[in-house]
């Protein structure tokens, strides 16, 4: 089974610029992911970052991988998604006669996964899936806490007759951490159509997504206060 490990790391962030540089403890954002990458891949030619800024190039290579492409400018707008970037990057392996059975996708914003859990992950995962997904356990529930809008009223997502939060179904969010993806899959079809998907639960903690300034203010203080260890120390 050949593994593509594919960190996604645009140039444009707007909750919070230049975030996938930005020193988080003693290393740049991205680096926790190219670690942690470095430690599973077979070769180090099997890490691809996926990015359309020279600048996060070169802090990547840094780091000791070499990227081989900087992404085209229509992959990097609000509108372009984590599919077509993986293709962009199986279909230029491919010209190269390189073929990947499985992206493993990191994404860079999310420094605290660990290593153990990865490596799980790619065990749980097998030909007959779509793909194993990190997910955690919502605080909030669309049986019990979660309403839309319908006619300039609320109602809850779930219709039910649940009192109690402890009593309703179970739900996942995904956390935006690890996806172990069948190539086959993604080829052929949207994440949101997969149907043969195995969950990988993390605790809060190693669920941190790091979007906007109060989520990097929250991952300073994980670090500073020594709740946990960087997934790759």
């Amino acid at each position: 089974m050949k593994l593509l490990f594919l960190i996604p790391a645009r140039g444009g962030s707007k909750g919070l610029p230049k975030k996938n540089i930005k020193v988080l403890g003693s290393k740049p954002l991205i680096h926790y992911s190219i670690d942690l990458a470095r430690e599973l891949a077979d070769s180090i030619e099997d890490i691809c970052v996926s990015t359309d800024s020279k600048e996060i190039q070169e802090v990547a290579e840094a780091a000791g991988v070499k990227l081989p492409f900087l992404r085209p400018a229509e992959l990097a707008t609000d509108q372009a998604n984590s599919r077509d970037v993986i293709l962009h990057a199986l279909e230029f392996y491919a010209r190269q006669n390189r073929f990947y059975d499985v992206v493993l996708l990191l994404q860079p914003t999310s420094p605290f996964r660990r290593l153990q859990d990865v490596k799980e992950m790619i065990k749980i995962y097998n030909t007959d899936l779509d793909m194993v997904v990190s997910v955690k356990e919502p605080h909030l529930n669309p049986y019990f806490s979660l309403f839309e809008e319908n006619n300039g009223y609320l109602e809850l997502s779930k219709k039910s007759n649940f009192t109690r939060r402890q009593d309703a179904p179970q739900v996942y969010a995904y956390n935006g951490s690890v996806y172990v993806i069948n190539a086959q899959s993604i080829k052929s079809t949207q994440f949101s159509q997969f149907e043969r998907v195995k969950k990988f639960v993390m605790d809060d903690l190693h669920s941190i997504d790091i979007d906007t300034k109060l989520d990097w203010l929250l991952a300073e203080t994980v670090l500073d206060s020594n709740l946990l260890k960087p997934a790759v120390s």
